[in-house]
């Protein structure tokens, strides 16, 4: 039976504030932190509030002086991937605010709205850095690669036809697997891309786009997180959509999605740069993969995957940029009030 979802009120004054359900229940669509559904809610707002940051605090002097050095495989490589990150970045706001129509929570609405602010933070972060190094018809060129670069229409396509089934016709399925295909966008296709940076950034090159990806890198750590949260509140509430058939989706969608980044890799990397071996980065999206999938709760489609092959890209994934600047070594703070808790840790 195909379950339709409906679309949250403006106002019910006849509905709790505390939702009756995270789809298709009832809530006032009042926004009290000390009365909502979801315990993780808060907290991850606090998270997400404590990791904000803009473009103009990253100076891209030495970047502007370093990026004319670069060979011309590395620049290719750059300009392309920022090219593939910026689409992505722009498909995704457009989601959030799509899937927040249909959250009966006002908290998990609020969450979704900064999730969409802070993917437009990302686009404009990427607009910033050609900016810096590149004429304007270069980076308007890299803003139009995802019409001309078949291997990227496909990758797009992919990701762009799963969400479009959710926005033409939203039902509690198409939810589900929307949701599969955002966390193969923010946890498995910009991964070979940030590799790409981290690479250029252990080797002192381009250091400061490096640090923006790494601010991007820990957002998308925070999104994948809390789709991955909706897609088990979703299941938890509606057990019967835990069925085999979706488990087998999961798995046929991540196989797809790790081929195509594969193919990306190869065509973008390759063995074109020196001091990162294809394999590896090969290894790297399975790895990835795996990881995302028990993350949602199922097996790993790659089993004979259970270390990360780039070993040295983890210093560079779990830096906790709230603290200090990893790549420059700064005192960099954005958590930008003292919050006072009054207890909504303990909801």
């Amino acid at each position: 039976m195909v379950v339709s979802l409906n679309k949250r009120n403006i106002m019910d004054k006849t509905a709790p504030n505390n939702s009756t359900s995270i789809i298709n229940g009832k809530s006032s669509n009042i926004l009290n932190w000390d009365d909502v559904r979801f315990a993780w809610a808060y907290p991850k707002y606090k998270k997400m509030l404590s990791n904000f940051w803009t473009p103009f605090e990253i100076n891209m002097s030495q970047d502007m002086r370093q990026f004319p050095g670069l060979s011309e495989d590395e620049k290719d490589a750059f300009l392309k991937i920022i090219g593939l990150l910026a689409l992505l970045d722009s498909i995704q706001t457009d989601y959030a605010g799509k899937v927040a129509d249909y959250l009966t929570d006002s908290s998990l609405n609020a969450l979704m709205i900064i999730l969409a602010q802070q993917e437009v933070i990302h686009n404009h972060s990427y607009s910033y850095v050609l900016s810096s190094l590149v004429s304007k018809q270069e980076q308007d060129e890299v803003f139009e690669f995802w019409r001309t670069e078949p291997i990227l229409e496909k990758r797009n396509d992919f990701i762009t036809d799963g969400y479009r089934a959710f926005a033409e016709e939203p039902t509690v399925d198409n939810l589900l697997k929307s949701v599969v295909f955002d966390v193969i966008l923010e946890g498995l296709f910009f991964y070979s891309g940030f590799a790409f940076f981290y690479h250029l950034a252990r080797n002192q090159k381009m250091v400061a786009t490096s640090t923006m990806i790494n601010y991007i890198n820990r957002d998308e750590q925070l999104h994948v997180d809390l789709f991955v949260r909706i897609f088990k509140e979703v299941l938890a509430e509606h057990p019967e959509y835990n069925t085999k058939e979706l488990e087998t989706f999961v798995y046929d969608t991540f196989k797809q999605a790790v081929q195509l980044e594969t193919e990306w890799a190869r065509h973008i990397i390759g063995n074109k740069i020196d001091g990162i071996l294809l394999q590896d980065v090969e290894n790297y999206i399975k790895f990835y993969g795996n990881t995302r999938c028990k993350q949602l709760g199922y097996e790993k489609p790659y089993p004979e995957i259970d270390k990360n092959p780039l070993r040295w890209i983890k210093a560079y994934e779990e830096v906790d940029l709230g603290k200090s600047d990893f790549f420059e070594q700064k005192s960099r703070q954005y958590t930008k009030v003292n919050y006072t808790d009054n207890g909504f840790d303990d909801l």
